[in-house]
């Protein structure tokens, strides 16, 4: 059997995935609060925005993590159209439980609707992520640790929306951002305890792209996004703060008439 090393880069791409898990379930989170105050097209363009947030933190997280992934005895490369169609995965199943959520009228149950189908898709996500994966070898993975991996996918699916359809204040949503960055982390690391590779060595090139190569340039794009759209959403007026400008200008637009 090789031996596995989930942090072969020290403990920077466990940290820094964390880091990426948090700061998608925060914008996340506050995107959701501010569809729930708005309606119409302006509603739905905050649920895709706030679907988009968390699906490029759970992946993000994942391959910045992978980034840490070694097996002795072989190489390791990527499936390139395999890992995109994971990160597609993450996208839309994130964008139907949010959606879920934000039109549905019974929200409890849209809560373990969309917990479960979230869930399960981000699950899907990271073991399509690992299909990705080519070495020297044959990977299996422990039945029991991988049940355990989607049942915290599942968890962490539901609590992420129930905050979001709970939690408003920008403390409070900070707070369930750290906890949702654990749960998904913990997800993660789990499906990755479950791995067992053993190697053949062999002298023929691998297929696919190296996580330099490729899951690299591909994470850090998706992180800058992550940063410039937090920057808009800081900078963009609540519902709140927008309806306390209109009624700071009424006054001044009777005393002119």
């Amino acid at each position: 059997m090789g031996h596995l090393d989930h942090a072969a880069l020290g403990w920077l791409t466990p940290a820094l995935s964390y880091v990426m898990a948090c700061i998608g379930a925060a914008l996340g989170l506050r995107c959701t609060v501010r569809a729930l105050a708005a309606t119409g097209r302006s509603r739905r363009n905050w649920l895709v925005t706030a679907a988009s947030a968390i699906g490029t933190g759970i992946w993000t997280m994942h391959f910045v993590a992978m980034l840490g992934f070694s097996v002795a005895g072989t190489d390791i490369r990527y499936d390139v159209p395999l890992t995109l169609l994971s990160l597609l995965v993450a996208m839309v199943v994130v964008c139907a439980g949010v959606f879920a959520v934000g039109y549905s009228r019974d929200r409890g149950r849209a809560l373990l609707i969309g917990g479960l189908t979230t869930g399960l898709g981000v699950a899907s996500m990271h073991y399509l992520g690992m299909a990705a994966v080519r070495l020297h070898g044959d990977v299996t993975y422990d039945p029991v640790l991988v049940g355990l991996s989607v049942l915290i996918a599942v968890v962490a699916a539901t609590a992420a929306l129930w905050a979001a359809l709970n939690i408003k204040s920008p403390v409070a949503v900070t707070v369930a951002s750290l906890i949702m960055g654990a749960a998904v982390s913990s997800m993660h690391y789990t499906g990755m305890f479950a791995v067992s590779v053993r190697v053949t060595p062999s002298g023929e090139a691998l297929p696919g792209a190296t996580a330099m190569q490729f899951i690299f340039p591909l994470a850090v794009g998706l992180g800058s996004y992550l940063f410039l759209t937090s920057a808009f959403v800081a900078l963009s007026p609540t519902a709140g703060e927008r309806e306390a400008s209109a009624s700071a200008q009424r006054p001044v637009e009777s005393v002119a008439r």
